[in-house]
This record gives C-alpha cells, sequence and structure tokens, in this order.
C-alpha cells in the first residue's frame, strides 16, 4: 500500500530561472537545478511543460525530459534556456534523483506571471539574478 511506502521528503534542492544577461532588446533565461545539500544526487531526470491560458485559449507547450546525470554537493546545472513568452503560463519541473539506493521526486510549479523582476533574488551558487523555487 502506499501508505506502507517511505516519505522521501526532498529538502535543499531547488529549481532556479535565472538572468543570464540582458541588452535593452532581449533578456536570456536558464533554467538551473541547483543542489544546496552536502551530498551528491546520481540519476538525476527532469521534465518540464507549461500550460495555461494565453489571449483567451488554453495553450499547452511541449513536453520535455532531461537526464542531468550526476551533480556534485553544492552545484548547479542547467536544465533548459526558457523563453519569456512561456512566464504567463504555469510552469512545472518534476525532478527525480537517488541518493545511494533511495529515490526522491518532487514536482516544482512556477506559477503565472512569478517570473518577474520584483521576485529576483540572488540565486545562491549561481551567482546571479532570478526566481528560486526550493
Amino acid at each position: 500500500m502506499k501508505a506502507d511506502l517511505p516519505e522521501n521528503v526532498v529538502e535543499n534542492i531547488a529549481i532556479a530561472v535565472v538572468l543570464m544577461s540582458e541588452t535593452p532588446e532581449v533578456k536570456n533565461w536558464t533554467v538551473y537545478l541547483v543542489n544546496l545539500k552536502d551530498e551528491p544526487l546520481t540519476n538525476v531526470l527532469i521534465s518540464s511543460k507549461g500550460y495555461g491560458e494565453k489571449d483567451g485559449k488554453q495553450v499547452k507547450t511541449s513536453l520535455l525530459r532531461h537526464s542531468i546525470g550526476d551533480l556534485n554537493a553544492q552545484d548547479f546545472k542547467g536544465i533548459e534556456a526558457i523563453d519569456p513568452e512561456v512566464f504567463g503560463l504555469t510552469n512545472e519541473y518534476w525532478l527525480s534523483y537517488y541518493i545511494g539506493e533511495t529515490i526522491y521526486d518532487k514536482k516544482f510549479i512556477f506559477l503565472p506571471e512569478s517570473i518577474v523582476d520584483m521576485n529576483l533574488i540572488k540565486i545562491p551558487l549561481v551567482n546571479k539574478p532570478g526566481v528560486m523555487i526550493k
């Protein structure tokens, strides 16, 4: 039964949408996985998708799957570039990884219009401005 399974709580792991560069015409954003733990993650898999309403119509982006491999302790790795056109949608990242022989998973959801200048913070380890969910 599901009640018999251990609760593998994901802590000190973050997904961050980071502002990489900016010109008067364009801002370039990248999504990162940030491991704030003191132990490595192995077999990291992430799926990403966007969905919501735009111009009065329901919209879905493609489902993308990313194999990150291993991620050292106190390290970060890029997942994908992200277009500001999808910031008005719900952007969902489903993360799965192992520590030792134990599997962990968590869904990170950036709500519509949450990736805005007023929500920017300095992302740990990446040291660039962005929006982070832990």
